[in-house]
């Protein structure tokens, strides 16, 4: 064991330490890392959380990727298209694929005897991934799109319910408009759900993918699109790049020219919201770890200030300014380390009060969720810890560089 490293352990550790008679500064410099540390990892952990809770509901009510028509880039547009089963097959092969599903959407409006509503009505099949939407209900059940015929029930939010007075078992007249058209259907409310994400909670109504088909003319294989979901996000914006490139051109039997787009594509501005989040985190950081650096620099300047006296006789003793400044950045590792871990348990500790009991709440017409949402990344949090501590070690290499000054005589003169 290196003797440098051998004196500040014993500086620092033992019964006759500094550990036991440090001054408040250099309490207040641990404290300071230790606030500084928690305050970053809440607001990288609160960060990603919404921005997942977000993206979640973005994708639940869509999906990652789409292969729809060449000409479907209106948002209410229901083109048909039909994937032909060697591209579904060769997508669904894919690794990053986790599911593939088929659904028709259609603009409709909902009446009852004093209110309406516009809605766009998603028709869904057996195949279709239901967890979100039974995660989001609130009363009464999913549609049964399992049987030989056409269901005739249809899932609504509760923000649609509440507008237009219904409750499960109610039934609502929709009106299907096509061209100069009008096809009336009536529909049984099988269920009520709420994703608390109010642009899409007013206008999204689950139902029978045969319904949508039928009252848009379309046979069995047409649909408005194909929705593809992926194992991992990281995936998406490669995995729409592949796509359309390798659908580019073609056409399906009924001359309708592919599509591949992401939800990234089709919701840019929000998502681009949710990236300046990032520019948050970062000014954070910045502040926090400018903050806890200066305190852990006053700490250490104490700290040697206090010790002239050891400095002094060290250097009588043959020690050089290098071995000495390694002391002092051995002392400033351990209580760096010292308040990175206390940093660390009060942030996570916060972070699961959070996760669980959910205290601090939200209004859901603003920020789409009822709780301040907190995820943890591990990679993430550990790139944190190990950043900081470079940081801090790198502020304090300055501050020991007083030790050149310190001369012996002058030290050892008043012993």
């Amino acid at each position: 064991m290196k003797c440098e490293f051998f004196i500040a352990r014993n500086i620092y550790f033992n019964g006759d330490s500094a550990a036991k008679r440090l001054s408040p500064a250099v309490r207040i410099a641990t404290a300071g890392i230790a606030l500084g540390m928690a305050v970053m990892i809440l607001a990288v952990a609160i960060v990603i959380g919404f921005k997942n809770e977000v993206s979640d509901k973005v994708i639940g009510f869509g999906s990652h990727v789409t292969v729809s028509g060449m000409n479907e880039e209106a948002y209410l547009s229901s083109v048909p298209v039909s994937v032909d089963s060697a591209i579904s097959d060769a997508i669904a092969a894919d690794r990053r694929v986790r599911r593939i599903e088929r659904v028709a959407e259609t603009p409709a409006v909902f009446k009852t005897d004093t209110d309406f509503a516009g809605v766009l009505v998603k028709g869904i099949g057996s195949e279709y991934d239901t967890a979100f939407f039974h995660n989001s209900l609130v009363a009464g059940r999913l549609p049964d799109v399992y049987g030989k015929t056409p269901a005739n029930e249809v899932l609504v939010s509760a923000q649609i319910a509440s507008s237009l007075h219904l409750d499960t078992g109610s039934s609502i007249y929709c009106y299907f408009i096509d061209g100069n058209s009008v096809k009336a259907r009536k529909f049984k409310i099988c269920g009520i759900y709420r994703t608390n994400f109010s642009d899409y909670d007013r206008l999204y109504v689950l139902g029978d993918i045969r319904t949508v088909q039928r009252v848009n003319g379309w046979n069995d294989d047409q649909y408005t699109s194909l929705e593809i979901n992926l194992h991992n996000r990281d995936n998406v914006k490669p995995f729409t790049e592949e796509l359309f490139f390798s659908l580019l051109g073609q056409h399906d039997k009924y001359g309708i020219t592919y599509f591949a787009s992401s939800a990234y594509d089709k919701n840019p501005q929000l998502f681009e919201w949710l990236n300046l989040l990032d520019m948050n985190v970062w000014i954070i950081i910045i502040l926090m770890s400018a903050v806890a650096g200066f305190t852990i620099i006053s700490g250490i300047l104490i700290i040697i200030l206090e010790r002239t006296s050891m400095i002094g006789t060290l250097k009588a003793l043959g020690a050089d300014n290098r071995a000495i400044r390694k002391i002092f950045l051995f002392l400033s590792s351990f209580l760096i380390i010292k308040g990175l871990i206390w940093g660390n348990i009060i942030g996570l500790t916060l972070c699961g009060l959070q996760y669980w009991f959910k205290i601090v709440k939200l209004d859901p017409s603003v920020y789409y969720i009822s709780a301040v949402p907190v995820e943890a990344d591990w990679r993430i949090f550990l790139l944190l810890n190990s950043g900081c501590m470079i940081l801090f070690l790198l502020m304090v290499i300055a501050p020991t560089y007083i030790i050149s000054r310190i001369r012996p005589a002058a030290t050892m003169r008043f012993e």
